[in-house]
């Protein structure tokens, strides 16, 4: 089993009483880069296995909201700094480079076009190459977000192994975001040779039926990591409406995962909202 740690953005906007508008978790890079270290190093505590760079929204177009997005090189190798310095002063601790979705999540009709993606995931990608010992492409809600971030590995990224996870419909089984079945989502998916497939930042309920499919398809390494919220149609950071699920509690969440566990599941890990006080009991109940 792999542990991955659990969410970094809405954990540290929580215990900083910030907003998620503008830059979103990007801000702490700049101004509290410590609290990042710190975070890592709870969730290293309890049993995390690999670590993810806070590179989630130094992207574009979140940096454009205040006017730095010439800074992003500059942020993506600050985040990769953090996640290495503190993963080396563990055994066995690696580093995963998150490559996001370009726009706003869960938005498959915001998705760029490969001519427009390309140069951004390039900068992120070279950035972190330094870095990172894999590369996670996280919520991942179409076959043409799928194509844009897997085309830019294939291009700038030649040894680090590659991990994707889509997000889920939550209303509908086994569908992405887009209404792309996982099926097709996978066959596109498999030209370019993922290492391991996830689900992650969706309903745990939907990461459930999903592994089902992905344990038909293929033998490689499967997972998922939930969040604790739905969202509305159209939803964006900004928006900051959301519905907080009542039934992800140290137990239920410890009882997701081990479902996962026996239909195949080898990574867990937690999402938006997923601090360490769940993480903990999960890891703990899954080593049992």
């Amino acid at each position: 089993m792999i542990f991955l740690d659990g969410a970094l953005g809405s954990i540290l906007l929580d215990r900083a009483n910030k907003s998620s508008s503008g830059l979103w978790s990007a801000q702490f890079l700049l101004e509290d880069p410590e609290a990042i270290k710190s975070l890592y190093e709870e969730y290293i505590g309890i049993g995390s296995d690999l670590i993810t760079t806070n590179t989630y929204s130094t992207i574009p177009s979140y940096l454009n909201k205040e006017k730095i997005s010439a800074k992003m090189p500059e942020l993506v190798a600050i985040a990769g700094k953090l996640a290495k310095e503190v993963a080396n002063q563990h055994d066995q601790v690696r580093v995963a480079g998150s490559l996001p979705p370009l726009e706003e999540s869960y938005r498959p009709d915001l998705v760029l076009t490969e001519g427009e993606a390309l140069p951004i995931y390039k900068t992120l990608i070279e950035g972190l190459l330094p870095y990172v010992d894999i590369f996670l492409c996280e919520t991942i809600s179409s076959i043409q977000e799928t194509q844009n971030v897997l085309k830019a590995l294939d291009l700038y990224n030649k040894e680090i192994p590659i991990w994707l996870s889509w997000t889920l419909k939550e209303d509908k089984k086994d569908l992405l975001r887009s209404g792309e079945s996982i099926e097709e989502a996978f066959k596109f998916a498999e030209k370019y040779n993922p290492e391991a497939y996830l689900f992650n930042c969706t309903d745990p309920n939907a990461i459930t039926s999903g592994l089902e499919v992905l344990q038909r398809l293929t033998d490689k390494p499967i997972g998922g990591y939930p969040n604790v919220f739905s969202v509305p149609d159209g939803w964006t950071l900004d928006n900051d409406v959301v519905t907080l699920k009542n039934d992800l509690t140290k137990e239920s969440f410890s009882s997701f995962c081990q479902t996962w566990k026996e239909k195949g599941a080898s990574i867990f890990g937690g999402c938006c909202g997923i601090g360490p006080e769940l993480m903990a009991e999960m890891i703990s109940s899954l080593k049992q």
